[in-house]
């Protein structure tokens, strides 16, 4: 892996929680890793009243990590905080002239804030890029908007002020190591490209599951719910790395290209029978969880989706009639991610006794959660003298190549975001293409008399998944 050049990573929100557990701990891991350059700088900004030692006793850990930690306190619409980044970053330049300091703003803050910064940061021109100073990037933190007009307005703001080139937007899924290794699989081995397409393929399942409620994120989620919080990004992100054409190179702007043509084939789902093609459910008590109604911050008669089943289908030669199901949902069975790719099934049995419906299909389930991995199911003789055919499953798992598959996504994102590596950060023709195909459900939802179908907490998902699937059956979760 490659060392990024020396940089100033500012972060804003550095004492709340997103910055606590996932980029402080990402940075530390960088560097303890020698993937942080030690000449680099990290202004921590936030309201809060610390000195540089205090937010760093507060951190906590090594020295040596620490030591490139500096605290800048001030309220995002004030001066104060922008005037001492300002300062900061003139003594550096100052003090170094044989290579430039690249410059990084990571907004851990809440959407609203967001464009006020960018706003704040452009007056005090730290939004400018020179040569001799280095670049200028800002990543942004989801959600990119609630539906189509307002990811339009929030895009307007930013390309008003940056350049899309100086725009990361994050999901942590892209980070996963089996996420980033689909285009590995799919494009570096020669054996699936044959078959991956429609005369091969009978289904493909995405997943992303959560055995969690709402917790006490109640407020925030009931004005997302599942369709908003996971399908526009993370979801759709996923379906566009299994289904994406090869890309003319793995350069960002190729592979992201390659994404929208993918959403753009995206068949629009038919409103007058959305019923058939979406399904939407709010879980209710059980497991030791309250009704999602009963959650704090939650309005008693909220209709907010907990859960979303969808099948769609994408109109192009590769994927023609070949049935995709999504779903997504909170408090269900277990916690668990991964895409499935069921085969057909042969046409002609040649064994004894054997028909084709009784031979079990072929299968690729790339894991992301809990476990990062990649399983290929096949038919296969079963030890002894007789003539028995079973399931056979070939295992690969991260942990066996000595990191943990639990590595955090941050780590690789952050880096990327060092090295100027936009390959697997989102574009925002993405976000509007993506809101493009779900706005029009949120809409009919609006419309609809019809409520959530509801699911006891611990389970499954709601009945009506099942019928969406039919004859098939979802993998189980558990």
């Amino acid at each position: 892996e490659t060392a990024p050049m020396p940089a100033v990573v500012v972060i804003f929100g550095a004492t709340g929680d997103l910055a606590r557990r996932k980029l402080f701990p990402a940075l530390r891991s960088l560097h303890d890793r020698k993937l942080f350059n030690e000449e680099s700088v990290i202004i921590a900004c936030g309201r809060r009243d610390y000195s540089d030692e205090s937010f760093r006793a507060v951190l906590g850990g090594d020295e040596a990590f620490l030591k490139h930690i500096r605290y800048c306190r001030g309220d995002n619409a004030g001066d104060e905080v922008y005037e001492k980044i300002k300062n900061i970053f003139d003594e550096i330049d100052c003090q170094v002239q044989d290579y430039p300091f690249n410059k990084l703003f990571y907004l851990a803050l809440s959407a609203q804030d967001m464009p006020l910064v960018c706003r704040q940061l452009a007056r005090w021109g730290l939004l400018e890029e020179a040569p001799e100073q280095g670049w200028k990037h800002v990543i942004f933190e989801k959600p990119f908007g609630r539906d189509l007009a307002s990811a339009r307005l929030l895009n307007d703001e930013l390309l008003a002020l940056l350049d899309e080139s100086q725009i990361y937007r994050i999901d942590h899924y892209l980070g996963k190591e089996t996420v980033q290794n689909i285009l590995m699989l799919r494009f570096a081995n020669v054996i699936f490209e044959p078959l991956w397409r429609a005369e091969y393929i009978e289904r493909v399942e995405i997943t992303a599951a959560e055995s969690l409620g709402v917790e006490q994120r109640g407020a925030y989620y009931d004005n997302a719910g599942a369709l908003r919080d996971m399908f526009q990004n993370h979801i759709l992100q996923l379906l566009c790395l299994t289904a994406m054409e090869v890309p003319v190179s793995f350069d960002a702007d190729a592979v992201r290209d390659e994404k929208i043509k993918l959403l753009r084939s995206i068949r629009p789902f038919d409103l007058k029978n959305l019923q058939d093609f979406i399904v939407r459910g709010q879980y209710t008590a059980g497991n030791g969880t309250v009704d999602y109604t009963h959650a704090p911050g939650v309005k008693a008669d909220s209709e907010t989706e907990t859960y979303v089943a969808a099948r769609l289908y994408i109109d192009n030669w590769r994927w023609r009639d070949v049935p995709f199901f999504l779903r997504s949902g909170k408090s269900l069975s277990c916690k668990k991610s991964e895409i499935a790719v069921i085969f057909k099934k042969i046409p002609h049995s040649i064994f004894p006794n054997v028909t084709p419906e009784n031979l079990g299909s072929n299968e690729l389930v790339l894991q992301i959660y809990p476990h990062e991995g990649i399983t290929w199911s096949l038919n296969a003789k079963k030890p002894g003298p007789k003539l028995c055919l079973g399931k056979m499953k070939l295992d690969f798992d991260y942990a066996t190549l000595g990191r943990s598959s639990n590595d955090d996504a941050y780590e690789r994102l952050l880096l990327d975001a060092l090295l100027g590596d936009q390959t697997l950060f989102i574009r925002s023709d993405f976000i509007i293409e993506a809101w493009k195909i779900l706005t029009p459900v949120l809409e009919q939802w609006q419309r609809s008399p019809e409520k959530p179908e509801p699911y006891p907490a611990g389970s499954e998902g709601p009945a009506g998944a099942e019928k969406l699937i039919a004859p098939a059956e979802w993998r189980s979760l558990s």
